[in-house]
């Protein structure tokens, strides 16, 4: 097992150094401690410790941390922690200034940071604004917020947000980090109750078919209605004539009669059809209206 020590921690550039070293076989199972000791003993031994001597107390090992799309950040080992386990074969090591922590110090601080996190959390609300990540105090002050327009949009592996379709991201970190395209102010208030919090595939095919489609009867009953979805004309004719004193059993004599007198009947009728024959019968219903009235 190999691993490539690096001492880059200076801003003078001439006292850097790189160490490989072959591991021995009983330092696999040992604490990164002997990697470090390592180091600092070979690096204090060179012309460089004369310039520049570093003391193994103050000093601690960091590794790379892969992170989104090729970037990393650097970690600390902590000094009891397995190498083996910790530090794979061939792998970068950094010799970096500042005292070593244990393990059990380490899980202490990140319990501390979690709990002042959750502390934080419980005393701030967060804003409601799409893609905000901001907290504030219930009360304020309210922060400057940029955020997006609209909700996001998950279909299959793609993630998007609907005001901005031409960003599109497949993983988590790189959605979260589309900006927003609008600015405000941040706020814990919904304005619409009603709106979806996010959008999927039978959201963006129910939008790319339009409109719902009407089967015919629909169709020509709202076309009759005057492109609404009112009751059909003939259904309001019948009310209003009823209350200038016409009997409904008159009206509905009439429109059967139509109803006959229509090719193919009343239930499938072409709108051509419908428009002339309608006009004839509501000059028949007309006469019989005043008729009607003039009885009375």
């Amino acid at each position: 097992m190999k691993v490539f020590l690096h001492y880059q921690d200076n801003d003078n550039s001439d006292v850097h150094k790189t160490l490989k070293i072959t591991l021995p076989k009983s330092w696999k199972a040992g604490p990164t401690s002997k990697l470090l000791g390592q180091f600092v003993e070979s690096y204090n031994a060179s012309a460089l410790g004369s310039d520049n001597p570093l003391d193994v107390a103050q000093m601690h090992l960091e590794t790379k941390q892969e992170l989104m799309e090729g970037s990393h950040e650097l970690v600390a080992l902590a000094s009891d922690a397995v190498t083996i386990e910790t530090v794979p074969d061939r792998s970068d090591v950094y010799i970096a200034h500042g005292p070593s922590r244990t393990l059990e110090e380490i899980e202490s601080e990140r319990k501390a940071a979690a709990d002042a996190e959750k502390k934080r959390r419980a005393e701030s609300v967060a804003c409601v604004n799409f893609g905000c990540k901001n907290r504030f105090p219930p009360d304020g002050p309210f922060p400057d917020c940029r955020h997006h327009r609209s909700p996001p949009v998950f279909h299959e592996t793609a993630k998007f947000w609907s005001c901005c379709p031409d960003k599109k991201a497949y993983d988590w970190d790189d959605f979260q980090a589309i900006p927003g395209c609008v600015t405000s102010t941040c706020t814990n208030k919904k304005d619409d109750g009603d709106q979806k919090q996010f959008l999927g595939g039978c959201d963006l095919r129910e939008k790319a078919a339009g409109p719902e489609l009407k089967s015919i009867d629909d169709f020509n009953k709202s076309e009759a209605a005057g492109g609404s979805d009112a009751a059909p004309v003939l259904d309001r004719l019948r009310g209003v004539l009823m209350e200038m004193g016409v009997e409904a059993e008159l009206f509905d004599q009439v429109v059967d009669k139509m109803k006959e007198e229509t090719a193919g009947g009343m239930d499938d009728p072409s709108l051509d059809e419908v428009a002339t024959e309608l006009g004839t019968k509501l000059r028949c219903v007309q006469g019989h209206s005043i008729e009607q009235l003039r009885i009375k």
